[in-house]
């Protein structure tokens, strides 16, 4: 065998095997690749839930019905015959502050008013002796059997009697009309509940001494917690998008996934200004009838703007510009979302490539938009594309734009 041709036949065989090498290595170089590669586009599928439009704020509970129980009349609150959480009626004795100096003045009264009317009587009597004796000069004057001086006497003492009895009538009402008012202070001392309700506030303790000189004292407050009012603070910047009589609901801290829905029934003109913030309130009124709401809670408040129930929902972020009747060359225009608002959306194809499609949107929000038509529940939508970086290393979670 010729040794040129048999160092020829290993230097092929050589080549061979470092080609066959070769393209191993490379074949197994883009299945690696291949394997390794995430998808460009980070997508949703379309699914069917509720949308709901709405403004958010907080409120707080207060009765829609109470009244704060005073009195009117200073003294030693000698008895309190309701405490708090009491139930009570209207009409029910509450409680009843010290009244011996108010009897003692309608006991004055009544004795001085007794006194004026027995000087009244004497002096009718004085009258009717003054009459008679000025009928008797007017007759002995006819005869010519007195002087005409005794004559004009008799007639000053019947005037004088009868002014005197017209001093103590007026003497008699004044001092009557005093009585009224002792007698309604005397009265005053025992503290009556205007309405039925539950006492929800207590001011004053048993022994306490109220001065009402100023300002009426505040024994109770007395509110019916069958109904609730929730006074909300909205913003400035959303108070413009509430209207009267649109729905609203709203949970507590106590009671995070239960709700209480109800209608706005006023939005007060006067806003309250806190840290520089423009606050107005919004009023509307719950039913309350298992006494599970009570004052002074917190109340996590929802306005519905907008609602829809069980529709095609995508994310927000899957919304593009829609090109629809768009001449060519012209500038893409993002439109506003809302009822019957076209906009365009990316759908992955069989093929795994997202393609243009024109939809219809309706309600949504912050997190979702709701389709009326255009796409079929379980397609898939892109929301954004994947970095290439993060395709290539894996190195931390897909970065999303539009």
């Amino acid at each position: 065998m010729n040794p040129a041709s048999s160092g020829k036949r290993r230097r092929h065989a050589w080549l061979a095997t470092i080609v066959v090498l070769i393209i191993a290595l490379a074949a197994w170089y883009a299945w690696s690749r291949s394997a390794n590669r995430q998808p460009a586009f980070a997508t949703a599928t379309v699914e069917r839930g509720d949308v709901e439009d709405s403004i958010t704020a907080l409120g707080t509970l207060e009765p829609l019905n109470y009244v704060d129980v005073g009195t009117q009349v200073s003294g030693q609150l000698s008895a309190l015959h309701v405490q708090l959480g009491d139930e009570v009626e209207e009409g029910q004795l509450l409680a009843e502050i010290d009244p011996t100096i108010y009897l003692a003045r309608v006991e004055a009264t009544r004795a001085q008013l007794a006194n004026l009317r027995a000087q009244l009587a004497d002096r009718e009597a004085q009258q009717t002796l003054a009459r008679l004796q000025a009928e008797r000069q007017q007759n002995l004057i006819k005869l010519d059997a007195t002087s005409q001086e005794q004559v004009e006497s008799a007639d000053a003492t019947l005037r004088s009697a009868t002014a005197q009895i017209q001093a103590i009538k007026a003497q008699i009402r004044q001092t009557e009309s005093a009585l009224k008012g002792e007698e309604a202070d005397l009265n005053y001392t025992r503290v009556y509940a205007p309405m039925g309700g539950t006492v929800v506030q207590q001011l004053a303790n048993q022994g306490q001494t109220l001065n009402a000189n100023q300002t009426a004292p505040i024994i109770v407050q007395i509110a019916d917690l069958s109904t609730m009012t929730v006074r909300t603070q909205v913003s400035e910047a959303d108070i413009a998008q509430l209207e009267v009589g649109m729905p609203a609901y709203f949970s507590t801290l106590g009671q995070p996934r239960r709700r209480w829905e109800g209608t706005l029934r006023q939005i007060l003109p006067t806003p309250e200004v806190l840290n520089n913030v423009v606050l107005f309130n919004a009023l509307f009124d719950v039913p309350n009838p298992d006494g599970d709401l009570l004052p002074q809670m917190s109340a996590q408040v929802f306005f519905v703007r907008a609602a829809a129930q069980d529709v095609l929902t995508i994310p927000v972020t899957a919304l593009q510009p829609s090109t629809a009747g768009r001449a060519p060359g012209e500038a893409v225009k993002r439109q506003p979302s809302g009822d019957g608002r076209q906009a365009q959306v990316q759908v992955l194809g069989a093929d795994g490539e997202p393609g243009p499609r024109d939809i219809r949107v309706g309600t949504r929000n912050r997190v979702s938009v709701e389709v009326i038509e255009g796409l079929e529940e379980g397609d898939q939508v892109v929301t954004g594309r994947i970095s290439a970086s993060a395709a290539d290393t894996r190195s931390g979670p897909p970065r999303r734009f539009m």
